[in-house]
């Protein structure tokens, strides 16, 4: 009756022995969306359970992320203030380094990564300060504001930077301001190869960093192209990256397991606001089992090869993953 394969996934005690593929409440990163005020908890329409909040609301939820095992956290500041070349994020009393000082000084058990970006901060919603001619983001600006901004958010306690923009040469601008202001110990995680995708959406809801204009494929990439993802991210690694991410995760599943064929770097994915409300939206209207389908998923993209996941599902997986 039984042969070679279904002799091993008869007896549930052996199935688990040959999993190939494990998920652990320590492989996630969970997102936070931190505004200025107090008693701020604001739900976002477009993603269920994902909030916007005030610090103080945030160290509130950190109690619960530890109480779940889940102990890293990324950073996201919505300033009450937007200009052209995004000065709030330039500020050591701006809302991501407030944040930064905040939650390291509650929990500093909590590893704190924060994203290094500009399209939160900028009234125009682009990710760097805008070339008047050419209208898109000038590179070179665009580099010296970001080693200025990892400075400020070294100088609040990070733990982690990871820079989202897609710069040409962001992660030897970066590492070079971080070592010029004596923080050679912080570690750059790079959004290395991030594809102008339409799964971020409902994030532009949350950070409030839709474009005012246009739309960002001249720096983001094109979501066609698998070899120049690759050689993004290897980029990224001679420029001293120490962990490499792909962004989205779910449509990119080939791009991570390349990724991860090329290089012995670190690899993290992050599972984008899209994808997550996809999943969400479908276990409201009962079509499928949101459950099984959400670790179905996490558990495809630690088989792709990620090593983390930066996921807004980190909570439910994690109750589900201890038992609770």
């Amino acid at each position: 009756m039984f042969k070679r394969f279904r002799r091993k996934r008869y007896n549930p005690v052996l199935r688990d022995l040959l999993q190939e593929t494990h998920l652990r409440v320590e492989d996630f990163i969970y997102p936070l969306f931190i505004k200025p005020g107090s008693g701020i908890k604001e739900e976002v329409a477009s993603m269920p359970d994902v909030y916007q909040m005030s610090i103080d609301e945030m160290i509130k939820e950190c109690e619960t992320l530890k109480s779940l095992g889940i102990y890293s956290i990324i950073l996201f500041g919505i300033p009450a203030t937007k200009d052209s070349v995004g000065s709030d994020a330039l500020c050591d009393h701006g809302i991501i380094a407030e944040a930064i000082r905040a939650v390291k000084k509650a929990h500093p058990d909590m590893f704190v990564v924060s994203d290094l970006c500009f399209c939160e901060y900028t009234d125009h919603g682009h990710c760097g300060v805008l070339d008047p001619v050419l209208h898109t983001v000038d590179n070179d600006i665009t580099l010296a504001n970001l080693g200025l901004q990892a400075q400020v958010h070294a100088r609040a306690g990070v733990d982690m930077i990871a820079p989202s923009g897609m710069m040409d040469g962001m992660i030897t601008a970066i590492r070079e301001g971080l070592d010029s202001g004596g923080f050679e110990h912080i570690p750059i995680m790079s959004y290395s190869s991030k594809f102008a995708s339409a799964y971020y959406g409902p994030f532009r809801d949350v950070a409030e960093s839709a474009p005012s204009f246009g739309d960002r494929r001249s720096y983001q990439m094109n979501p066609a192209n698998r070899n120049e993802a690759i050689l993004e991210s290897l980029a990224d690694e001679e420029e001293g990256a120490d962990i490499l991410m792909v962004k989205p995760a779910l449509a990119y599943l080939d791009i991570i397991r390349d990724v991860k064929n090329h290089s012995k770097l670190p690899l993290a994915c992050y599972n984008v606001s899209g994808e997550y409300s996809m999943l969400k939206m479908a276990g409201r209207a009962g079509v499928i089992d949101y459950d099984r389908v959400m670790m179905e998923t996490l558990i495809a993209f630690k088989r792709a090869g990620a090593d983390i996941i930066i996921t807004y599902h980190a909570k439910e997986a994690a109750k589900i993953l201890r038992g609770a």
